[in-house]
């Protein structure tokens, strides 16, 4: 899942030629990562 860095919006249809909000016309999108804490362990 996408969003819009310039309106927050999420991005609905993806296309891969001119990919671009729906709501502000903007071409620079963040890519939505979980909000999960990884343990690692060291040795």
């Amino acid at each position: 899942m996408y969003r819009c860095a310039k309106c927050n919006e999420p991005i609905r249809n993806m296309s891969p030629i001119g990919l671009q909000c729906d709501k502000c016309g903007s071409r620079i999108f963040v890519k939505e990562r979980p909000n999960v804490k990884k343990i690692l362990k060291s040795d």
